[in-house]
């Protein structure tokens, strides 16, 4: 029984996990996210494999850094070429991680060029290569952790019938379904009607293989809800997360204040684990930060004059004056 069963197992319900997101779910907002409400797992953010293991991108070794609060959490890899998947994976062994995923979904052009992400949609064959060494580095001795795969329905069109049978094929523990094709992007609805299939067509090939379906997830019980209609295993939160740390939690909407302390909270473990720090490139500038002000700071008096407030700081310090006068004059 894999750490995917287990889990099922022991929620007795779909699971809810945190989708990966670039320059959103960095480790400062994922621990915080797991501080104040706790998915059923969380992925990093898509790391390339090809810049940890060809040189020039020593930095990239912090997007892979966890706290073990957030516990399941899964690694995310993308690359084209099966020996980078193959070492990838063998690092987020030794790094302690519960599992490891492969983006096959991701329509940026610069990741498509090499050969990764959405564009392996067009390639099944070298796909598979790519599972399959991510299941050879996966496992070394007595240990062995899961491998994953998160994809879309097609690229230019509806190719499940034929695309997701190719990932089956290699018995992948789990695959996540964003329930739209690359072209499309996050520009239409997700119709999970296409995850139904999924889940029927893994039925027919792969039984043990969970499904999760991804796209246009409200809140945990909207994910459920879409579960239990599409007969899915579990769902894929993304969007939804910004502003709302407290997304997976059962508590209700949190008041100003609160809100605001959380958001301050934030941005300084953000600039403690992850911001600018020498030597020059191997941390995140705090612009990063700035794409969660809006969403943090929105739907009461005096909201759109103190995020334009916010977006002039450069630093946590800063902020967190800010925010205290703002509290003040309530």
């Amino acid at each position: 029984m894999n750490i995917w069963q287990k889990i099922k197992k022991e929620k007795g319900r779909p699971l809810m996990v945190l989708a990966p997101m670039a320059d959103v779910t960095d480790a400062a907002f994922r621990r915080i996210i797991a501080q104040y409400g706790t998915p059923d797992a969380t992925w990093t953010e898509f790391v390339s494999a090809d810049g940890l293991f060809l040189g020039g991108y020593d930095h990239l070794i912090n997007d892979l850094r966890y706290s073990e609060i957030e516990r399941p959490v899964i690694a995310q890899f993308f690359t084209g070429k099966p020996e980078m998947m193959e070492k990838a994976a063998r690092l987020a062994l030794e790094l302690g991680f519960d599992g490891i995923d492969i983006n096959m979904g991701c329509p940026d052009k610069g990741v498509e060029k090499q050969g990764a992400g959405a564009g392996l949609i067009k390639h099944p064959k070298l796909a598979q290569e790519i599972i399959l060494a991510a299941m050879r580095g996966a496992s070394k001795d007595s240990k062995s952790i899961p491998v994953s795969v998160k994809t879309r329905i097609g690229y230019n069109r509806n190719e499940l019938e034929t695309w997701l049978p190719a990932i089956l094929e290699t018995k992948p523990a789990l695959v996540t379904v964003h329930a739209r094709t690359r072209k499309e992007m996050s520009l239409v609805p997700a119709r999970w009607e296409h995850v139904k299939r999924a889940v029927e067509i893994r039925n027919e090939l792969s039984p043990e293989t969970l499904i999760f379906g991804n796209g246009d997830v409200k809140d945990v019980p909207h994910g459920i809800a879409l579960c239990n209609e599409t007969g899915a295993d579990g769902a894929m939160l993304g969007r939804a997360i910004f502003g709302n740390p407290w997304l997976f939690s059962p508590r209700g909407t949190l008041g100003v204040e609160e809100k605001l302390r959380v958001l301050v909270e934030h941005t300084k473990l953000f600039e403690e684990i992850i911001g600018p720090k020498p030597p020059v490139g191997c941390g995140k500038n705090f612009v990063v930060m700035k794409k969660h002000f809006k969403a943090y700071v929105n739907g009461f008096d005096g909201a759109k004059e103190l995020r334009v407030e916010l977006m002039e700081t450069e630093n946590a310090t800063q902020v967190g004056e800010i925010v205290e006068v703002f509290l003040k004059s309530l």
